[in-house]
């Protein structure tokens, strides 16, 4: 189980991994009287340069996907004044429906119909895209505790492939071959399969494939399926954010072929690709990991590394300041990378604590926010995943995530018995050297003290109930989710003894650029159980599962109409 959370607490998305069998050209090596795992490919074949081959084209559904629905002004309005009455009190309630009322009937009808002309004229994409992106890049506070998310990894228990060295090398290479499958319409389509047993299935593959492109999603849904947004796709990989003042953008480099390596506030960068765009052998790859891996520079006394922590007008003008002192060539192949990977000293062991600050934020000195993502490798060889959030949501992160995991449980491309290719590294691995003006020095003593700051308030803890879990939700019919979102509004009332706005986001993937819907999981339901809860004679059992029951038959409902398109 991986969860994907966000300083506030967010929960963006989740997903189980079950490992099938071997991949073929697999090959058993046996250490330490335990079997593993390590493929044998001829480097440029199709089974090592592809993580799968889909026979389904990637973007096949894209053209044919629904539209996202504008809601009904009437609805919009109706369920605004539905997510209010649980907060505000009978005199602001009522205060509220006139003004609902009168938006109705004036500036919001006028509003509507603009919007209706807008979507019109735009039928390429959805109503939301447009200003959903300008709401991420317009927003000045720092990307990391606000909107930077992390996915951890499960620990690497299988012997022969628990060094960082070893771990980093196969998760490289299984994400280049996401990226070459992805870039050559080759990896296969997020599909959501509502029954899999009968959808989920060849002849499912076969039926669309032959389905031209511009009604290919409506044969998926005859069957129950469901094709997935992937418009954002194209900016997981070789992309950056870039500051600029008021409004930052989003820069990709397609046709760069290199790897950026964090190691003690650095940045490392070599080729992982040959000029044809085939990923390098393994043992390449292994040779320039391993190089830096073990390279002896000593930390960085001041890395531009923390300015991606800062404010993002107050980053912007410092960039600038670096492109003035003469930094604009190493800054544009730190930005081209394909995606960075960070070595930290930290050891985490079993400490959720350490582990969430450690993949949240760390010392700010030796991560690069602005990457579309950066895979974090600590010590003890615990891994995560952390991204920038402006690009995309979850959908195409944990699609990556869910694909690169199976491949390394599968086929891992070298492991303890491996030797790196017999290359002089040095010669092809490049560190990044940037020249800092003293007022660019100052600036970044002035970002570390902000940033420890803002660290140091962050307050988090773990509860990992023990006597329940998913299972037995399901079993007496109750959704999980719901049962989370419950449990934060019984939490919260208990310690304040009032409900106030909650937030929950819901994917619209389902539709062409879709992004996200808002859930309010603070509902007249979940009132109800809390005062039930706080009074001095409780409910019995039955009475209390009743109240749960209507919590989560009404939160399942805001879930469906989000998750639909027309929620707000």
């Amino acid at each position: 189980m991986a969860k994907m959370l966000t300083a506030h607490g967010r929960h963006l998305g989740r997903c189980v991994v079950q490992t099938a069998g071997l991949g073929r050209g697999a090959a058993m090596c046996r250490l330490h009287s335990s079997p593993v795992w390590c493929s044998t490919f001829d480097v440029k074949s199709d089974d090592y340069q592809y993580i799968h081959k889909s026979k389904i084209p990637t973007m096949h559904f894209q053209k044919s996907l629904l539209r996202l629905p504008i809601p009904a002004l009437d609805k919009t309005c109706e369920r605004y004044l539905r997510s209010q009455k649980v907060i505000l009190s009978s005199e602001e309630y009522q205060r509220t429906e006139k003004f609902v009322t009168q938006f109705k009937e004036g500036i919001g009808a006028t509003l509507q119909f603009q919007l209706k002309d807008i979507d019109k004229a735009n039928k390429h994409t959805s109503y939301i895209c447009g200003p959903w992106f300008d709401m991420y890049l317009s927003d000045r506070v720092p990307v990391v505790l606000n909107y930077n998310p992390f996915l951890a990894f499960h620990p690497e228990e299988r012997p022969g492939l628990s060094d960082p060295v070893i771990r980093v090398t196969n998760t490289l290479v299984s994400s280049l071959r996401f990226m070459r499958s992805l870039r050559d319409s080759v990896l296969e389509p997020v599909v959501y399969h509502l029954n899999p047993a009968k959808s989920d299935t060849p002849m499912f593959r076969k039926i669309v494939r032959w389905t031209p492109s511009a009604i290919s999603s409506y044969a998926a849904y005859a069957q129950k399926a469901f094709p997935l947004d992937m418009s954002q796709f194209g900016n997981m990989f070789n992309s950056t954010r870039i500051p600029k003042l008021g409004k930052d953008v989003l820069r990709t480099y397609p046709k760069a072929r290199h790897m950026l390596i964090m190691k003690n506030g650095h940045f490392y960068v070599f080729d992982v690709l040959d000029k044809d765009g085939n990923i390098l052998s393994p043992e390449h790859i292994h040779a320039c990991v391993s190089y830096i891996y073990n390279d002896q520079t000593p930390p960085a006394k001041r890395s531009i590394a923390i300015f991606t922590t800062e404010n993002r007008d107050t980053w912007a003008k410092c960039r600038d300041e670096l492109v003035e002192a003469g930094n604009e060539a190493a800054l544009d192949v730190l930005d081209a990378a394909a995606f960075n990977i960070v070595f930290d000293e930290a050891i985490l062991g079993d400490d959720p604590i350490k582990t969430y600050h450690t993949f949240l934020h760390g010392d700010g000195n030796n991560r690069w926010f602005d990457k579309s993502f950066s895979l974090i490798c600590t010590a003890d060889s615990q891994l995560a995943l952390n991204f920038e959030h402006g690009w995309g949501d979850g959908v195409a992160v944990m699609n990556y995530f869910t694909e690169i995991t199976k491949d390394l449980a599968n086929r891992p491309s070298i492991n303890s018995d491996s030797r790196p290719a017999p290359i002089d590294a040095s010669k092809l691995v490049r560190r990044l050297e940037f020249t800092l003006t003293p007022s660019l020095e100052a600036a970044i003593d002035k970002a570390h003290q902000s940033y420890e700051a803002n660290t140091s308030a962050l307050k988090c803890d773990v509860l990992e109930p023990q006597f329940f879990g998913k299972k037995l939700c399901k079993k007496n019919k109750l959704s999980p989710d719901a049962l989370m979102q419950l449990g934060l509004q019984a939490a919260y009332y208990l310690q304040n003894g009032e409900t106030v706005p909650t937030y929950e986001s819901c994917s619209t993937a389902a539709f062409k650029h879709g992004r996200t819907e808002t859930v309010r999981p603070a509902t007249l339901e979940t009132q109800a159980f809390c005062k039930a809860i706080t009074q001095a004679q409780l409910p019995s059992h039955s009475e209390l599962k009743k109240l749960m029951m209507e919590c989560s038959k009404m939160h399942g409902n805001l879930t469906k109409e989000a998750a639909m398109g027309p929620r707000f």
